[in-house]
C-alpha cells in the first residue's frame, strides 16, 4: 500500500468517524427523552448518570478518533 493510500484511508476515516459523531450529538440533543426512555426499559439510571454516560462515552470515542485517525494521519502528511 502506498503512503497516499494510507493518507486517504485515515482522512476518509476521520470524516466517518466525526459524522458518527455529530450524529450522536444532535440524536441525543435532540431526542433525549426518547433515548432515556428507550434505555430505561433495560436499565435503572437516573438522568443524570444517563447524561454522564453519553458525555463519558462522547469525549472517550472523540479521544479515540483523535489518536487512530487524525493523528496519524497529520503524521503522514507530515512525513510525506
Amino acid at each position: 500500500m502506498t503512503l497516499q493510500l494510507w493518507q486517504d484511508l485515515l482522512l476518509c476515516s476521520t470524516l466517518i468517524n466525526y459524522t458518527a459523531l455529530l450524529l450522536w450529538l444532535l440524536f441525543f440533543a435532540f431526542a433525549r427523552d426518547w433515548l432515556h426512555e428507550l434505555h430505561g426499559r433495560w436499565f435503572r439510571l437516573t438522568e443524570e448518570r444517563f447524561d454522564a454516560i453519553h458525555y463519558a462515552g462522547m469525549a472517550l470515542y472523540k479521544l479515540a478518533i483523535l489518536l487512530f485517525n487524525l493523528a496519524p494521519y497529520l503524521a503522514l502528511r507530515i512525513v510525506a
